[in-house]
């Protein structure tokens, strides 16, 4: 049966996002500081990014930018993607953000499935963005460099060209219901990406559902590591902190020493990471050079954390770790355990090795291969089956892609997500791993997830993956271990599946094993498989 979310219903926005994050900011809030940049020290007030915000709508619209309009937006993180990011969906249009790591093919592949008749980016993408932009018929004055020389000296506007004649913000007409705001693409760690349409009031009604459970206030200080273009960082960060007012530091990509210093600080009380980052956390010996103790938690998504992970990180940094759980299809965020564990509002803590519990106004089931519904237990865990989800926050679906769409959403409005969980008694969510990814190993299932965990714990493994491959000999899928090994570290393909076999089942054991440089990682830390898959 369907199980619903323990905490209490909250109120789903009907107005658009920029209403919902902005329409009540009141003169005390207005003068906090929104948005530092890390690197350049740079503070931007709420009052100023709103200023802004506008501005930029304006200029996009005297542009001929509004409803029914794509926008590419092409960038790190930083004050000026996120005023771009809110400028475009307040002039009316809709937002494709694209992953900054994308070559000149990729973009233009996704301009043109988006139909984007405008492209947003900084000087240091301008060589892929302009060749991809080019090669779809923009032409230069249709790509905004936002800190390029301006339109006068290259033909690209910059952002003082927009922002400059400070044009009063349109007066746009859009249903939030229907009306996509943000069209950020799938990752495509099992296949090509897909344009995962949101709404306006799908990506409120998440913020709305997330807010009372993060537990954000005026006073956080929220380190903005996460991409903005990936929806992670664009719900979590962008949109549910600017509705706390609380202060992003942004920085632009992820470096560890970058990362601690910036705890250190500017006091950061929240950071919001994905397990790379926990690796680097728990393992890495520089971390014991930075006075961390501002921070009151971490929340860890993108991908599932270890157990052993989360808590050694959690004894080292002398702060909560807890988990969530989301897709971009779902806004992102759709299982989540509160910071305190859930001690107040359900009455019981998440086990770390959950990702929490079903948000505010939705429901979850759990599906065997059948079709069978798996019911939550009177005790302990239940069997493992396909996880599926119901909420305001799910997508109408994906661009141009009908079948894909049928085959995620059902008649009745559950999206079926692909990962493979199970549920305990209080209705807290254990993800396995991706339903795609399970290797098959004479008869049984083997979780990827769980031999990368027990391979982290090994002193001597920096990183890990694992996937199944086809054995020459017998012809069955066997799980290969792909390994970074620590700096300096001695480690043998016979002693990494020694010792991953002194810790699993026979069934599960590792019978391959690779040594590389580097795990393949998408921008929000999913590992990306399909490239391990490629000779």
């Amino acid at each position: 049966m369907s199980f619903s979310s323990p905490f209490p219903q909250v109120h789903v926005p009907t107005t658009n996002l920029y209403d919902y994050l902005f329409a009540d900011l009141d003169d005390q809030d207005a003068e906090r500081v929104a948005l530092v940049d890390a690197k350049s020290g740079a503070e931007t007030t709420y009052r100023d990014m709103v200023a802004r915000v506008d501005a930029f709508a304006g200029a996009l619209a005297a542009r001929g930018v509004g409803v029914g309009d794509v926008v590419g937006l092409l960038a790190p993180n930083s004050s000026a993607f996120a005023i771009a990011f809110h400028g475009i969906l307040r002039a009316g249009a809709t937002a494709t953000t694209i992953n900054a790591l994308f070559t000149a093919k990729d973009v233009a592949k996704q301009l043109t499935d988006a139909k984007a008749s405008m492209l947003i980016t900084v000087t240091p993408l301008l060589a892929q963005a302009a060749d991809g932009a080019a090669s779809i018929g923009l032409t230069a004055d249709r790509v905004v460099v936002l800190d390029g020389p301006g339109e006068a000296a290259d033909g690209h506007p910059n952002a003082d060209d927009l922002l400059g004649a400070a044009l009063p913000a349109p007066e746009v007409t859009f249903d939030p219901a229907t009306h996509l705001a943000a069209l950020p693409y799938s990752s495509g760690t099992t296949g090509n990406p897909k344009g995962v349409m949101l709404t306006h009031r799908n990506l409120a009604a998440n913020v709305a559902q997330i807010r009372p459970l993060q537990g954000m206030r005026a006073d956080d200080r929220i380190l903005a590591v996460l991409p903005f273009f990936h929806i992670y960082g664009m719900t979590v960060l962008l949109n549910a902190a600017m509705h706390a007012r609380a202060r992003l530091v942004i920085m632009p990509s992820f470096d560890l020493l970058e990362f601690l210093d910036n705890i250190q600080t500017h006091r950061c009380t929240y950071a919001f990471i994905a397990p790379p980052v926990a690796v680097a956390l728990a393992k890495h010996p520089v971390v014991e050079q930075y006075d961390l103790s501002s921070l009151r938690g971490i929340m860890s998504g993108a991908a599932p954390l270890d157990e052993d992970l989360g808590r050694a990180v959690k004894q080292r940094l002398g702060c909560q770790v807890v988990q969530g759980y989301g897709m971009s299809e779902l806004s992102p965020v759709s299982h989540v355990a509160p910071f305190d564990g859930g001690l107040e509002l359900v009455g019981t803590v998440a086990p770390l090795s959950s990702c929490g519990w079903t948000v505010p106004n939705a429901v979850s089931k759990i599906v065997d291969e059948s079709g069978a519904e798996i019911d939550p237990p009177a005790s302990g865990l239940s069997e493992t089956g396909e996880l599926w989800f119901k909420g305001p926050n799910v997508m109408p679906g994906y661009l141009n892609n009908d079948e894909a769409t049928r085959s995620t959403v059902d008649d009745d409005g559950f999206l079926h997500t692909g990962d493979v969980a199970r549920v305990d008694s209080s209705g807290c969510v254990y993800i396995v791993d991706r339903l795609k990814e399970l290797i098959k190993y004479k008869g049984y299932q083997v979780p990827p997830a769980e031999l990368e965990a027990v391979l982290l714990t090994h002193p001597a493994v920096a990183d890990a993956a694992v996937i199944g491959v086809t054995d020459s000999e017998s012809g069955e899928e066997v799980p290969k271990a792909f390994v970074v090994k620590q700096s300096g570290a001695e480690l043998t393909e016979r002693e990494v599946m020694d010792f991953v076999a002194e810790h699993v089942a026979p069934y599960k054991k590792v019978r391959q094993v690779a040594f590389i440089d580097a795990i393949p990682k998408s921008a929000s830390g999913k590992i990306l498989r399909k490239d391990l898959r490629t000779p």
